[in-house]
C-alpha cells in the first residue's frame, strides 16, 4: 500500500517528534510512509472564519498532494476532520467534488489507521505510568474516534489508565475561538486542567497537538508537573522501553 503522511501545521512547525513517532511505529509493520512536500495547511482556520474562497485554495493543494496515494494518515483528528468538509467546499465543481470525496474516503487519523486498517491494537509497548486521556472534539465527534485510542492504551504493559472526569468537554482551544473569546477559552482550559489534576495522572495523552498545546500551557502556568504527549509519542517511547 502507498501511505502518505499529512503532518499538519502544528506538528510540522512545533511538534515534529509526533510525526517521527508515527513513521517509526508504522515502519514496524512494513508500512513505508511518504511525505509530499507540497502539502500545506488544511484550510480549517479560513473555513471556520467564513473565508471559503481561501479555504478552497488550500484544499485544492491538499487534494492534489495526496491524489496518488492509497491512504492518508494524520496525527490530528481536527485536520483530518477538515478534509471531511472538502466535498462541501466543491459542491459546484463536479471534478473537484469527486476528488474531494475520494480523499475523504482514504484519510485516517493515526489511531484509526492502526486499528481499523492494520488491525493493530498491541504495539508491544511498555509504559509504567499513570495516564489519563483527553478526547479532542473533532476526532471524537466528527470522525467518531473513541474506542481506538483506548484499545491501544489497554495493551500497553504497565500503563495505569485513569479516566478523565468530564473528558468530552472541550478544552477551550477551538482555533480562532481561543483568540476571539479568550476569557471563555481560558476558563474552559482551567476547568479541563482541574479535572486532569483530579486524576493524579503523571501523563496526559491525546490525539491532537492543538488541544494538547492548550492544556499543556495551562498546566505549566499553574506549575503542574504533568507530562503531555500525543498517543503516538507514548506508544513509540513504550516500544523503545520494551
Amino acid at each position: 500500500m502507498k501511505v502518505s503522511l499529512f503532518i499538519t501545521c502544528l506538528s510540522d512547525a512545533i511538534y515534529p517528534r509526533v510525526g517521527e513517532a508515527m513513521v517509526r511505529l508504522l515502519a514496524r509493520y512494513g508500512v513505508k510512509v511518504e511525505f509530499p512536500n507540497v502539502q500545506t495547511c488544511c484550510g480549517q482556520p479560513a473555513f471556520n472564519s467564513g473565508y471559503w474562497k481561501e479555504a478552497r485554495t488550500t484544499a485544492k493543494t491538499i487534494i492534489e498532494a495526496f491524489e496518488d496515494c492509497d491512504f492518508v494518515i494524520s496525527p490530528s483528528g481536527s485536520c483530518t476532520g477538515m478534509i471531511h468538509h472538502y466535498p462541501k467546499l466543491f459542491e459546484e465543481d463536479s471534478v473537484m467534488h469527486e476528488k474531494a470525496l475520494k480523499l475523504q474516503s482514504k484519510s485516517y487519523e493515526f489511531t484509526q489507521f492502526l486499528v481499523q486498517v492494520l488491525g493493530v491494537t498491541d504495539v508491544g509497548a511498555t509504559f509504567p505510568h499513570k495516564v489519563t486521556y483527553h478526547p479532542s472534539c473533532h476526532g471524537s465527534r466528527l470522525l467518531g474516534v473513541k474506542d481506538e485510542p483506548l484499545a491501544l492504551m489497554n495493551k500497553v504493559k504497565g500503563l495505569e489508565f485513569v479516566p478523565l472526569p468530564f473528558a468530552e468537554d472541550c478544552c477551550g482551544f477551538g482555533g480562532t475561538f481561543a483568540v476571539k473569546m479568550s476569557d471563555i477559552s481560558g476558563a474552559m482550559v482551567t476547568e479541563k486542567t482541574d479535572h486532569v489534576k483530579e486524576t493524579e495522572a503523571e501523563v496526559l495523552v491525546g490525539l491532537d497537538m492543538a488541544c494538547l498545546m492548550n492544556i499543556a500551557g495551562n498546566l505549566r502556568y499553574r506549575n503542574e508537573p504533568v507530562r503531555v504527549m500525543h498517543l503516538a509519542e507514548l506508544l513509540y517511547e513504550g516500544v523503545k522501553q520494551a
